[in-house]
């Protein structure tokens, strides 16, 4: 109560002029231990009878509905003189204040910051993390005013963000859009800056790992260096990787010119954990264009209160994940190897996944808010970042190929940079006319069978165009039964069915558990082992518990080859072909 205290005096120090014309935010972390924190918002004077307070009710970079009004509790609302003035919660991250005369409006409310997975908001004795998504409140009527955010936290710690930083522990935006894309991490850190090309640069650690911080920042220094390369041009003059090593929570969001990356905390280390984490790196560091600077017009502005509707998500996401791995290949912090196994997993998983055959590109993106996952959604549907890498690789090879290798999709994302930057974005007939512009065709057959239609890929021709092939295996055949379990309670629990594989044809589903193959009992740690001493081309009898009753399924396998799929060059690549590989992958040819 007494940092409170503090803050409200604080607040009142301000010049009136500033208090006038702009919003002002404070926080005060008041019990760290129990994730809470008070917050004070004030207003400018308003001449209406009502004034509308809203939570936004999800945040950028994650495409779905969250409860984040939950988190406010004790609301109060007064005037300028300090009394009471009257409200009503009127939606979800909605409330309505009523108003007798013109006035100040001051908000005050308690704030619960425990959702760190989320990457909204978290609070506790080393750190908070504030994305204003899910902290600070606004008002329609001001949500283009300046605003200034100003933080009471324990002495020993320090705050970053993207916004500007007059003094310690505070920050000032143009506006709320600025502020909700701009979050605060405040805390005990270590931090290293540096500067390149005329840009600073700041990588912040919190939470205690196994990470390597001087191989980090090395690292993110070669890879900023390379944006220019794909865009012709930096939309910042500065940027914050802030970077969480944490007990659990994974993830990553984009922001303006920042991101947060989270990662369990030993997960560093080891090459094929280091990956995953450089690519995150570069995949919110592309954002910092396709999102943030450019992005489909059914995104902006953002509405704050409900979905954001677009049919071009797997735009600003699958092509996202199709550009991080370029830009770390181009800035030599990954190798030729690494980046076409990166290509062949994500082969597999397509293939792996029959809803490739049953929903488009396009329709995914618009779903995304309602999208779910799991055993129906690999079934039947397609996940905007996987399918929309390989849609814009797809892309990238039309492109490359109608230009004998003169253009490629980093052309056409430098024209969306260089024509639709925001406030308007852009529509999907912008990018067919950008399109026509880098090639002189038309792309509108290729768009209605490869995005707005289901599209099985012939990966092995895109692969060809660009010299490369599948590598054979000398493994002999294994029996395959189209499903997947999990260890519960000893017993192999099924999680997965592919349709129209043998298991789907047979009636198996999710949850059945299997105690036994062929009348032998099958502990769920011995499953896979079992799998592999299965005839070829022989029915295999399935004992399994559904619903406590126990019953028995007959089933024929398939045949697959075991083994990671792997990509190798052709024995003998034409100019034509090195040159599809330098247009694509941004390199010369490695072999």
């Amino acid at each position: 109560m007494h940092k409170l205290i503090v803050l409200i005096l604080g607040l009142l120090m301000l010049p009136a002029s500033t208090l006038a014309a702009s919003v002002n935010y404070r926080l005060a972390i008041t019990q760290p231990q129990h994730h809470l924190a008070e917050v004070e918002v004030q207003f400018p004077q308003t001449d209406h009878d009502t004034l509308m307070i809203k939570m936004p009710n999800w945040r950028s970079g994650r495409y779905q509905l969250l409860p984040l009004a939950d988190g406010v509790r004790r609301l109060q609302v007064t005037d300028a003189q300090g009394q009471p003035l009257e409200w009503q919660k009127v939606a979800r991250g909605s409330w309505r204040v009523a108003l007798t005369a013109p006035t100040r409006v001051t908000v005050r409310y308690q704030l619960y910051a425990n959702e760190l997975g989320d990457r909204s908001r978290h609070i506790d004795d080393s750190h908070g993390f504030l994305d204003a998504s899910g902290v600070f409140m606004y008002s329609p009527e001001f949500r283009d005013q300046p605003l200034r955010v100003e933080l009471s936290v324990p002495e020993a710690w320090r705050s970053v963000s993207g916004m500007d930083s007059p003094a310690p522990h505070q920050f000032v935006a143009d506006n709320y859009d600025v502020l909700v894309d701009s979050p605060i991490e405040t805390g005990v850190h270590q931090s290293v800056s540096f500067a390149l090309d005329g840009r600073d640069y700041q990588v912040l650690f919190w939470g205690e790992g196994n990470y390597d911080v001087d191989a980090i920042v090395e690292d993110l220094r070669r890879l900023v260096a390379e944006g220019a390369a794909l865009w012709g041009g930096y939309p910042y003059e500065r940027y914050v990787f802030m970077i969480h090593a944490t007990s659990g929570a994974r993830g990553a969001t984009e922001h303006l010119n920042s991101t947060v990356i989270q990662r369990t905390r030993n997960s560093f280390r080891k090459r094929e954990q280091y990956l995953p984490f450089i690519a995150t790196a570069s995949h919110e560091f592309v954002h910092t264009w396709n999102v943030k600077a450019y992005r489909p017009a059914g995104l902006t502005p953002y509405d704050y209160q409900q979905e954001n509707y677009t049919r071009l998500l797997w735009l600003a996401e699958g092509s996202t994940s199709y550009f991080q791995n370029q830009l770390l290949l181009r800035a030599g912090v990954i190798t030729v190897e690494e980046f076409l196994q990166d290509v062949a997993r994500r082969i597999e998983r397509s293939e792996a996944t029959p809803g490739r055959q049953w929903q488009s590109v396009a329709e995914a993106s618009f779903n995304e808010w309602i999208a779910t996952g799991g055993d129906y959604a690999r079934n039947h549907s397609v996940n905007i970042y996987s399918e929309g890498y390989l849609a814009s690789w797809a892309l990238d090879l039309a492109i490359i190929d109608r230009t004998d290798a003169d253009k490629s999709y980093r052309d056409l994302h430098r024209y969306l940079y260089q024509n639709h930057r925001l406030p308007d974005g852009f529509t999907e007939q912008d990018v067919k006319d950008g399109l026509r512009l880098l090639t002189g065709t038309s792309f509108e057959p290729w768009w209605q069978q490869a995005i707005d239609s289901p599209n099985v890929l012939d990966f092995d021709a895109m692969l060809a165009q660009v010299g490369l092939q599948r590598k054979g295996s000398d493994q002999d055949e294994v029996a395959e039964l189209g499903l997947k379990v999990n260890e519960d309670q000893g017993l192999a629990t099924v999680t997965h069915v592919r349709r129209d594989g043998p298991a789907w044809q047979a009636g198996l589903t999710t949850e059945d558990r299997v105690v036994a193959i062929n009348g032998m009992r099958v502990p769920a740690s011995q499953w896979q082992d079992r799998l592999a001493e299965l005839p070829l081309d022989v029915p295999v009898s399935l004992t399994l518990f559904r619903r406590d009753r126990l019953m028995t399924l007959s089933l024929t396998p398939e045949r697959r080859h075991p083994g990671k799929l792997v990509l190798e060059a052709q024995a003998d690549v034409s100019p034509a072909q090195k040159a599809a590989f330098r247009a694509w992958a941004g390199i010369d040819w490695p072999y």
